[in-house]
């Protein structure tokens, strides 16, 4: 697939957000700045009355029936299966989405309002089984708890017969959106090492990155431009990393700083995905996410670009932003593009 790059000529003054939208990241904003204490820990039963959730739906809705599966009930690692129903998707084996939630870590579940209603319209447009998986948050777990939690669904899929049996894990694409992107390339690289080798079954064939929460020491132009950029400023990444990494790491460690002086050397990793990565023209961390690209490139890895100009971090969990609708679709004709290579 070739690589491609979608941007306006024009560079527009500010993000295009409807004043619904305004409202709803504004309240997001609060709420978690005032769920989170002066220690860096988050008052978890505060967060629990203001994270609206959504239950399971065993009863197809709008053709997509949903389920929790648990993987491991001693850390609460779980994922929500979301199947399509409809006649058309049942008619062939369908490819697998894995999912990662956003949220800097520390923050929502795959049960969030939100992301049920983000996963739902992935399995009813790609079609696809889509697996939205429950990972251990920060601060109370650290690294590498989320990237062991991430890579466990996959043994998990591999070993039981969990999924329908119009799932195809051969098919299967890891997926994610902000910190929850940074956690499936980190799946990825897993499934590309020794570990990964003995999946019988399981085999990663794509790699779908939302606007990945990646850093280092270093600010970057969009960084220093977008400081107080709407829900995801600069001072708030900075606090999300000081919850996650190690203690005394700083944010040039190899979970942050992907590409940068630490990185775990992708080149020869046999198998990686190819990778679809989105950008937002107004979100503080899209450098960083475009280094990300290019480093996949150098390193002789297929990675494609789709810059939103005009969008700012976590746009497309808002249905009401067109631009949310384009990037499903994208996300549509690349797997489908990569499951006709097989």
């Amino acid at each position: 697939m070739a690589t491609s790059a979608k941007s306006s000529s024009s560079s527009p003054s500010s993000p295009d957000m409807p004043w619904r939208t305004r409202v709803a990241v504004s309240l997001l904003s609060r709420v978690t700045d005032y769920c989170r204490r002066d220690d860096g820990s988050i008052n978890r039963r505060l967060i629990g009355f203001l994270d609206f959730r959504s239950a399971p739906n065993p009863t197809p809705a709008n053709g997509v029936s949903s389920s929790d599966v648990s993987v491991d009930p001693s850390r609460h690692l779980w994922f929500r299966l979301y199947t399509p129903s409809s006649s058309s998707a049942a008619s062939s084996p369908l490819p697998v989405l894995v999912f990662f939630h956003g949220g800097g870590f520390c923050f929502l579940s795959a049960a969030s309002r939100a992301y049920d209603a983000v996963c739902r319209r992935f399995a009813r447009k790609l079609p696809a089984v889509v697996v939205s998986v429950n990972y251990r948050l920060a601060p109370e777990h650290r690294f590498p708890s989320q990237y062991d939690d991430g890579f466990d669904v996959l043994r998990f899929l591999d070993e039981t017969s969990a999924l329908p049996p119009i799932a195809d894990v051969s098919k299967c694409f890891l997926a994610g959106d902000s910190a929850g992107a940074n956690i499936a390339h980190h799946v990825a690289v897993r499934a590309c090492r020794p570990e990964g080798k003995r999946l019988e079954r399981v085999r990663v064939v794509g790699l779908v990155s939302i606007q990945p929460f990646f850093g280092g020491t270093e600010r970057t132009e969009s960084e220093t431009r977008l400081v107080d950029a709407p829900l995801v400023s600069v001072p708030r990444t900075d606090i999300c990393w000081k919850a996650f990494l190690p203690e005394g790491a700083d944010r040039d460690h190899w979970a942050a700083n992907v590409s940068g002086p630490n990185a775990v050397d992708v080149a020869g990793l046999e198998g990686f995905p190819a990778a679809l990565v989105f950008v937002g023209g107004f979100d503080p961390l899209r450098d960083w996410q475009k280094r990300y690209c290019e480093w996949l490139r150098r390193s002789g890895k297929e990675a494609a670009l789709v810059e939103y100009p005009t969008m700012f971090h976590a746009f497309y969990i808002f249905p009401e932003v067109a631009h949310s609708t384009k990037l499903i679709m994208e996300v549509k004709d690349f797997i489908h593009s990569h499951v006709s290579r097989k």
